[in-house]
């Protein structure tokens, strides 16, 4: 009895034994039921089957979103290769099971003469479908870390209704393979305040808000802390933004202390008496209070220890960019200047402290349209020849040639040579008539040495 039970067991056994051993043959050689490669059905078929399947199947080339279909376009090959046939073992193996299953999926097999241009026109269905249905939802905003008056806090993300695109486009390529292919939209999630992402500028923020930098003004150095120069501070996608009006009020006291631009000068004149000028003059800088801002909180965020403020100034007139930063003797004006007395209609040209040139010349006739400007002014640019334009007091236009052209006001004035000027009185600029237009005239025989012996950016002092 006991015999018949052991040899009953050992037959069943085997039995069992070959039945795995032909489930596992048929596992290993055969797709589950309920599978399909590039939406094509392949269930129970080996490899070689499924592969002559698929590469005869023709794509539909459809894009559907939330089961609603958003593009159809002309029925093509599959795509599918003898070159592709070893991916097909692939693909059975990423399937396989060790029992038998009736679970539903769908292997992509890359076809390697797929039609690039109809996937890509697919691709921009998506795009513009998703665009559409957009229109009228609220994007999402991320949480972002911030530094506002001295402190480090994090700003709460706000949700939105947009579907999210990069989300649907990547659903897209993974399924591209396929010739119908099946979109689900989500909506688009904002950066979350404990994400790595805001963390890490948190901690570039906490930083930054103990930095401190020297601010080198001429040969004045002054100490800035964040917390006197940032009013507030992010930063996204690697880039800082910073509002620096904290800073104002201190710039402010230095170009109080330091700008010349729109400022009276002490002078000495060639006969050796100090006067002051005019402050109508061109010639001059001044510190931009935002320039300056951010130059400070960037150089802070770089962790740079000094910053000049000779990128931060500006001036007026033909340069904007500011004219004398850096100079401090003689009052700022320096020792390579030109000095114009209206008094005695003369002129005289100093190079390094030394007079290099004088001569006498008629300036601006007495009429409010016509007086050469007094203050501190700057040779805008030199001109070799030239013709200068514009109208007569009577509403005429004039057109004159001159041989050497430097001005030093916009509305155009300057000096140059007057070929057509027979009076050469030192009264003629107390006239309404017998002066010129604003310019100072020379005469033809000493413009050419006066020309020489001035510069670009070169103070023009007249009193």
């Amino acid at each position: 009895m006991q015999l018949k039970l052991r040899n009953y067991i050992i037959a069943v056994i085997a039995i069992l034994v070959v039945l795995l051993g032909v489930m596992s043959w048929h596992q290993h050689n055969h797709f589950n039921r309920n599978t399909t490669v590039n939406g094509v059905a392949v269930g129970g078929m080996t490899v070689d089957q499924a592969y002559h399947k698929v590469k005869e199947s023709s794509r539909a080339n459809q894009v559907y979103i939330n089961g609603r279909l958003v593009y159809e376009g002309k029925a093509s090959a599959s795509g599918i290769s003898s070159a592709d046939k070893s991916k097909f073992v692939a693909a059975q193996k990423k399937q396989r099971t060790f029992f038998p299953s009736g679970k539903k999926q769908n292997v992509n097999v890359m076809p390697s003469q797929l039609d690039d241009e109809q996937t890509a026109l697919m691709r921009r269905a998506v795009y513009a479908e998703t665009q559409k249905m957009n229109q009228g939802r609220r994007a999402p905003v991320d949480a972002y870390a911030e530094l506002k008056n001295g402190k480090v806090s994090t700003v709460a993300a706000k949700k939105g209704n947009q579907y999210d695109v990069q989300d649907l486009i990547k659903q897209f390529n993974s399924q591209r393979a396929n010739g119908t292919i099946r979109l689900t939209t989500h909506y688009t999630q904002p950066l979350a305040a404990d994400s790595k992402t805001v963390q890490a500028e948190k901690a570039k923020l906490q930083t930054l808000s103990k930095r401190k930098v020297t601010y080198t003004v001429e040969k004045e150095n002054y100490k800035f802390t964040a917390a006197d120069v940032i009013t507030r501070a992010t930063y996204q996608h690697g880039k800082y933004n910073f509002d620096t009006s904290a800073v104002n009020g201190r710039i402010a006291k230095i170009n109080e202390k330091q700008a010349t631009l729109g400022k009276a000068f002490k002078f000495r004149t060639h006969a050796g008496k100090e006067i002051t000028t005019s402050d109508k003059g061109s010639y001059g800088w001044k510190i931009s209070e935002q320039l300056a801002g951010q130059s400070l909180a960037h150089a802070m965020a770089d962790n740079k220890k000094n910053v000049n403020a000779k990128s931060d100034i500006y001036g007026i007139g033909y340069n904007r960019r500011g004219t004398g930063y850096g100079v401090t003797s003689n009052n700022g004006i320096g020792n390579t200047y030109v000095e114009l007395s209206l008094a005695d209609q003369h002129v005289w040209f100093y190079k390094d402290g030394k007079c290099v040139f004088d001569a006498d010349v008629v300036t601006g006739s007495n009429t409010p349209g016509n007086r050469t400007p007094r203050g501190v002014w700057y040779i805008m640019y030199q001109q070799s020849p030239a013709t200068l334009r514009g109208l007569n007091d009577d509403g005429s236009q004039y057109s004159s040639p001159v041989q050497y052209w430097s001005p030093f006001t916009d509305s155009g004035c300057g000096f140059h040579d007057a070929s057509w000027r027979n009076n050469w009185s030192k009264a003629q600029y107390l006239t309404t008539t017998g002066g010129s237009h604003g310019c100072a005239n020379m005469h033809p025989s000493d413009a050419g040495t006066a020309y020489h012996d001035m510069e670009i950016n070169e103070p023009v002092v007249i009193y």
